[in-house]
């Protein structure tokens, strides 16, 4: 039997009758995962620069940093792909309805995403030989309130994301992706 006719199996599946998906596959889906999250986040953070100019232009300060977004949305993707492995924010409501894991991963992923860039600010900092405290970065004013209030608006910014795929999990795999991107039968 030559080697392309049958799939390799593991030792874990050697019972089971399953084949493992192939490597080419695996990987062809997880890039595909991380392309989705990156738009996601690219067009969310994008927004959030565009706002912020706007609002330091009514104080005539420039603000320019769009590539920023891209960046950031790049390396925020790959730790949402992580988090969604490792299932962050699953457990806590496994019996309630969808609704409360929406929310509990959409809190969980911004709480993630202020640790990352707070983690972020102090190795750029710290490779530029700047303290740590001097790395820290500035929320708004610095107060707790602003870091809690972007906390809120970011979990709110993900919940459209979680409940697509919520949505999209309760329908069946691709069925809610099939209906949005192609329409129905006969369209």
């Amino acid at each position: 039997m030559s080697d392309q006719t049958a799939p390799a199996r593991t030792s874990d599946q050697a019972g089971s009758g399953v084949p493992r998906p192939r490597l080419k596959d695996r990987l062809l889906r997880e890039a595909k995962r991380l392309v989705g999250i990156f738009l996601y986040l690219w067009v969310l953070l994008g927004l959030f620069a565009i706002h912020e100019s706007i609002v330091l232009a009514k104080h005539d300060i420039p603000y320019r940093p769009f590539g920023v977004a891209f960046i950031n949305a790049w390396i925020l993707a790959k730790v949402m792909l992580i988090g969604e492995d490792l299932k962050l924010g699953e457990g806590w409501f496994g019996h309630r309805p969808p609704i409360y894991r929406i929310v509990a991963k959409a809190v969980a992923f911004a709480i993630v995403f202020l640790i990352v860039h707070f983690v972020e600010s102090v190795l750029v900092g710290i490779w530029r030989g700047k303290t740590v405290s001097e790395s820290l970065p500035r929320i708004g004013d610095g107060s707790t309130i602003a870091l809690i209030s972007v906390a809120i608006l970011l979990a709110f910014a993900l919940i459209p994301f979680f409940a697509f795929k919520e949505a999209d999990r309760a329908l069946g795999g691709g069925v809610l992706r099939t209906v949005l991107l192609k329409g129905r039968r006969g369209d």
